[in-house]
């Protein structure tokens, strides 16, 4: 009754659907980051870190896998920090945070990006508009021509179109010219 297509688009929904529940190739297996079939490796852990200036005590540390270096400076941490270099105070404050005051308010140069794109943009919109005037739009018609406008104007004064308050009540008939 309703004819091939119909039956030809419900055949691939079916079994789309079908391989997606199945966990076949369908796109749910293939982004899961925990699929076995993909890698045998553990993915590391994600973590919730989030610093800024108007939230700057995170609830995580910034590194959370720390190596044998970092965790013995953890241990060096617990006792007296007058022992600490200031190395190690700066190591130490690296581990917890990503970012100082700082640098969390330093300027970035995003600004230059952004005005590149724009002024890029600018400069092909101007590149199109010129091309379409020479290659896509017509020629101006002939009416809109310097000669055509002072042939049509002179017709209208010859006529004496409106001649109280026109274009004939301006002109001088007797000099032939623009009265003043």
């Amino acid at each position: 009754m309703w004819g091939p297509p119909l039956t030809y688009h419900m055949f691939f929904r079916a079994a789309w659907s079908l391989a997606l529940r199945k966990g076949g190739p369908g796109i749910r297996e293939m982004h899961n980051p925990g699929s076995a079939a993909h890698s045998k490796e553990k993915m590391p852990p994600y973590t919730n870190y989030h610093a800024q200036r108007s939230y700057p005590m995170p609830d995580e540390p910034f590194c959370t896998e720390l190596n044998a270096e970092q965790r013995a400076l953890k241990e060096k941490e617990k006792g007296s920090w007058t022992q600490l270099s200031h190395d190690e105070k700066v190591a130490l404050y690296r581990l917890q945070f990503h970012e100082t005051f700082a640098e969390m308010n330093r300027r970035s140069n995003e600004w230059k990006t952004v005005m590149g794109c724009v002024f890029f943009f600018f400069g092909f919109t101007a590149l199109m508009i010129w091309w379409q005037r020479i290659y896509v739009f017509p020629q101006k018609p002939i009416t809109l021509t310097d000669e055509w406008k002072a042939q049509q104007l002179q017709r209208i004064l010859d006529m004496k179109g409106n001649p109280v308050q026109g274009l004939a009540s301006r002109w001088d008939y007797e000099k032939k010219e623009w009265k003043k």
